[in-house]
């Protein structure tokens, strides 16, 4: 009665909180997902989880499935990856780059899950903040690159992660927490504080200032994204920053932040691979085990 898709649903909804996101993450309409969902209830008769609630409450019989969906479907996934093995799978190398200075909280534990999965793959960790990784991926120095500024380049396939809100982070006491959002004219007497990376690779500048005209006072740059709070909660600048980033310090009331434009500024982050790589065994894994941590444990991320 209970089939695999119910389980990833059902893991899915608990996950991501809300039936829009959910549906998104196992690639269905949200009409189809509600369907499945009181297909399985009809098939079970009970309710699974208790409508409108928010974030959403399980019922007994939820749990129960989702204890077993947190039992079974790693050991699915297990037996592909040895059957993936078994027919032959890369043992290849996997040198990643990242050009994102806030994505090490959710890179660690996936490249730690990754090792234990593929022991045999050699891997390799670097940054991109002092040279152009993009070439070294092409000349196959590189094998997968992190990165928000996808470059069309013949041979490389950017494949998406997630998308984020970028949003200004400010002191608590700032004059601009008065605004329900941001726009680029704000930022005209202000210091934004950025990570050292060239303007031209920056969201705030390519697709907030510059499109208006504008720009901020002054600029300052740190390569940590905690000096770059401390700063911000101070009230020595403001910084344009990922949500999920800077969730935590918004908890505990140490910052605030507001939206920039009236859609906000939403950005995807990219897996770029040689097209030829794309579909390697273990590289699809790695990007898999990536999804997987950044959805459990990231806050305001989406599915691109």
């Amino acid at each position: 009665m209970v089939e695999i898709r119910h389980l990833k649903t059902l893991t899915a909804l608990r996950d991501a909180g809300s039936l829009v996101e959910a549906a998104e993450r196992v690639h269905l309409t949200q009409s189809a997902l509600s369907h499945q969902i009181k297909d399985l209830e009809d098939r079970l008769n009970c309710s699974l989880f208790i409508r409108k609630t928010k974030p959403i409450t399980f019922t007994s019989a939820g749990k129960r499935l989702l204890t077993l969906a947190d039992e079974l479907l790693p050991m699915i996934r297990n037996a592909e990856r040895d059957i993936a093995r078994l027919a032959g799978g890369e043992t290849g190398r996997l040198n990643i780059c990242i050009e994102c200075h806030s994505c090490f909280d959710w890179l660690m534990p996936t490249i730690d899950h990754f090792r234990q999965d593929w022991p045999e793959v050699e891997m390799d960790l670097s940054t991109g903040f002092s040279f152009l990784p993009l070439p070294a991926l092409v000349r196959g120095d590189l094998d997968l690159v992190v990165t928000s500024d996808p470059e069309p380049r013949n041979g490389i396939s950017y494949l998406p992660l997630f998308s984020y809100e970028s949003v200004l982070a400010m002191s608590k006491h700032h004059p601009l927490t008065r605004k329900k959002q941001i726009q680029p004219e704000d930022l005209a007497q202000e210091t934004l504080i950025t990570y050292p990376i060239d303007h031209g690779r920056l969201d705030v500048f390519t697709r907030f200032l510059d499109p208006a005209g504008q720009e901020p006072a002054q600029t300052r740059t740190s390569e940590l994204t905690v000096m770059i709070l401390q700063l911000v909660a101070s009230g020595r600048g403001v910084s344009a920053l990922p949500n999920w980033a800077i969730h935590e310090y918004l908890e505990n009331g140490y910052i605030a932040a507001r939206p920039m434009g009236e859609k906000g500024l939403w950005c995807t982050l990219y897996a770029a691979v040689r097209s030829e790589q794309a579909e390697a065994e273990f590289i699809v894994d790695f990007l898999n085990t990536a999804r997987e941590i950044t959805f459990r444990n990231l806050t305001g991320i989406k599915t691109a």
